[in-house]
């Protein structure tokens, strides 16, 4: 299990990069912190800790904390998760080591990718196997971006899925087209889409009245 720290000021957007990051296997969140005072306490107590940084924050930014942490921890890793486009930024940023940067607003998808591929580097290098060329290339150096079918776009993808996993009860493709905006011919094709890669459950809902009606779930 991978411990995660958040160091967000934005409730909103830490609470959006919580979820994601509830959605995959493997992470255990210890703590939300608005600046990064209390990240440093934790730090001290927690060294072994992947740290999902921000850096607009009051009192010490971002790239000065993750300077402060490299000069302090050797156990912890650093994503940047920030608006920060600067590319004098991102220039330092990479210089001082973080495993990936993400910029806002981005997708579940890319976060899915960073934090997946830490993972499996974190499992690779803790395994004390001898490795060549080929096995850091095919799993750390060199990653392939998700492929979708023909037609099926991957933002419209995201909203679809944050519409579904967002309901606590199964939900009709008209539900969804006045959630999305997209019509039924459309959110189909997402639908199947889901349904094969095992992502969402259908069945038929008999109501009193009418003709059954296919509904959906997320898994």
């Amino acid at each position: 299990m991978i411990d995660v720290i958040i160091v967000e000021d934005d409730p909103m957007v830490a609470a959006i990069n919580s979820e994601y990051l509830s959605r995959l296997e493997g992470f255990n969140l210890r703590g939300h912190f608005g600046t990064a005072k209390p990240c440093l306490d934790y730090l001290d107590r927690q060294e072994q800790t992947l740290v999902l940084l921000d850096v607009f924050m009051p009192g010490l930014d971002g790239l000065e904390l993750l300077q402060h942490i490299r000069n302090t921890y050797t156990r912890v890793d650093v994503i940047m998760i920030t608006a920060d486009r600067s590319s004098n930024d991102i220039k330092k940023a990479l210089r001082l080591g973080v495993i990936d940067y993400l910029m806002k607003p981005f997708t579940f998808e890319r976060f899915q990718v960073a934090l997946l591929s830490y993972q499996e580097r974190r499992r690779l290098l803790e395994s004390h196997a001898e490795l060549d060329q080929s096995i850091l290339d095919k799993r750390i150096f060199i990653r392939e971006k998700p492929s979708y079918p023909k037609g099926v776009d991957a933002d419209t993808l995201q909203n679809i899925q944050n519409s579904l996993s967002s309901r606590t009860e199964s939900c009709s493709m008209k539900d969804l087209e006045q959630d999305i905006g997209l019509s039924r011919v459309s959110i189909k094709k997402y639908l199947v889409y889901l349904e094969e890669i095992g992502k969402v459950s259908s069945h038929l809902d008999y109501p009193a009245i009418g003709r059954p009606l296919r509904k959906y779930r997320w898994l």
